[in-house]
C-alpha cells in the first residue's frame, strides 16, 4: 500500500496527537498543525511535519497541499457558561473544509462529539437519526452541532466528508477528563450525581483511533458514526476504575441531580447578567455531560465500517495503571 499522507488539525491536542502518534506508527507521512513553536518541536520529535497557523486566521489550503486525507480535531472544547466554542467550531470547521476542497484532499473525517444531542435529558442508545435538540444544553453542544452541519452540507455539495461521534474519550496520556477528576478528589471537591449509577458510554483512546482508520477506509460521505468501548457501564463504574488506575478512591459523597441541575442554571444565569464576571461552580453544559445517563447505539459503525473496539475497559485500565 502506497505512503499516505495525513493532516491532522488540532494535532497537539489529546485526540489529535494520539492520531498523530498512531498514523505516524502505520508508516504514514503526518502533517499537523499547531499554534506555537513548543507544540511544533514535540510534533517534530514524534517523527510528523508541524505546520504552524490558527484554523480561525491561517491560510490553510497552502499548508493542506499535497494531503490525502484529513483528520479534523481541532475544536474549543470550553463547556463554561458563554464559552467562545458556539462561534469558534463552527468558523473554524467551514474554513478546513473549505481549505481542504480548494487543496482537493480526497476523504476528511470530522471528529465530533455525543454533546451534539445534549439537552440536559438523558440520552439512552440513540442512533445517528436522533435530532438534534432545540436547546442545547450549552455554547459548546451548540457550537459542535453547527459544526456537524456544515460538515453535512458540505458533504451533500460532493466532499467525503464522515463524521464520528465518540463519548467520554479516556486512556493513555489524558490531560482533559482524567486530571480534573484527580484534582477533584485530591481537594475534597468531588461528589457523584445521585450516586452515579446511570449508565454511560466511553470511548478508549486507542478505539478511536482504530475507528477513524476505519472511516477512512470505509466511511460513506455525510454519514454520521457513533463509536464507543462496547456495552455501556454506570458511570459511576466508569469514573471509580479511572480513579483507581490513579491510586484514588472517590469515596460516597453525593448530591442530588436535582439540586445540581439548579445550581448549573442559577451559575449560567449569573454568568450572563454579570456579563461574565461571575460563574458558577457548574455550567449547565456539564451538567448535561456528566449527570444523565448518555448511552450510544453503535450498529452502524458495526455495519458500515466493521467496528469492533481494539482494547478493553480492562485492558485501557490496566494500561493507566503501568504508566502511572
Amino acid at each position: 500500500m502506497a505512503e499516505r499522507h495525513i493532516f491532522i488539525t488540532g494535532a497537539a491536542g489529546y485526540v489529535g496527537r494520539n492520531l498523530l502518534r498512531h498514523f505516524i506508527a502505520k508508516g504514514d507521512k503526518v502533517t499537523g498543525l499547531v499554534r506555537n513553536p513548543e507544540a511544533a518541536e514535540r510534533l517534530a520529535s514524534w517523527g510528523a511535519r508541524p505546520v504552524l497557523g490558527d484554523m480561525l486566521t491561517a491560510d490553510l489550503a497552502p499548508l493542506l497541499s499535497g494531503a490525502d486525507g484529513l483528520i479534523h480535531a481541532a475544536a474549543n472544547v470550553d463547556h463554561g457558561a458563554g464559552s467562545a466554542a458556539a462561534s469558534v467550531n463552527p468558523a473554524g470547521t467551514r474554513r478546513v473544509l473549505e481549505a481542504a476542497a480548494e487543496a482537493g484532499i480526497d476523504k476528511v473525517v470530522h471528529i465530533s462529539t455525543d454533546s451534539v444531542l445534549q439537552d440536559s435529558r438523558p440520552l439512552r442508545n440513540v442512533d445517528e437519526t436522533t435530532p438534534y435538540p432545540d436547546r442545547p444544553a450549552g455554547a459548546y453542544a451548540a457550537g459542535k452541532a453547527e459544526a456537524e452541519r456544515i460538515a453535512l452540507r458540505a458533504a451533500a455539495q460532493g466532499q467525503h466528508v464522515v463524521i464520528l461521534r465518540p463519548r467520554m474519550v479516556w486512556g493513555r496520556d489524558d490531560t482533559t477528563a482524567l486530571p480534573v477528576l484527580v484534582e477533584a478528589v485530591k481537594s475534597g471537591r468531588f461528589a457523584w450525581i445521585s450516586d452515579g449509577g446511570y449508565r454511560s458510554s466511553s470511548l478508549h483512546i486507542a478505539n478511536l483511533c482504530h475507528a477513524v482508520d476505519l472511516a477512512f477506509a470505509h466511511g460513506g460521505r455525510g454519514a454520521i458514526y457513533h463509536v464507543t468501548d462496547g456495552p455501556a457501564r454506570p458511570f459511576r463504574e466508569t469514573v471509580s476504575g479511572l480513579l483507581e488506575s490513579q491510586g484514588l478512591d472517590a469515596g460516597s459523597r453525593s448530591v442530588p441531580r436535582g439540586a445540581l441541575r439548579m445550581i448549573a442554571r442559577l451559575g449560567d444565569g449569573m454568568h450572563r447578567l454579570s456579563g461574565g464576571r461571575l460563574k458558577g461552580p457548574i455550567s449547565f453544559q456539564d451538567y448535561a455531560t456528566s449527570a444523565v445517563e448518555i448511552t450510544l447505539d453503535t450498529r452502524k459503525a458495526e455495519r458500515e465500517l466493521g467496528y469492533r473496539p481494539v482494547i478493553s475497559f480492562e485492558e485501557g485500565l490496566s494500561e493507566l495503571r503501568a504508566r502511572r
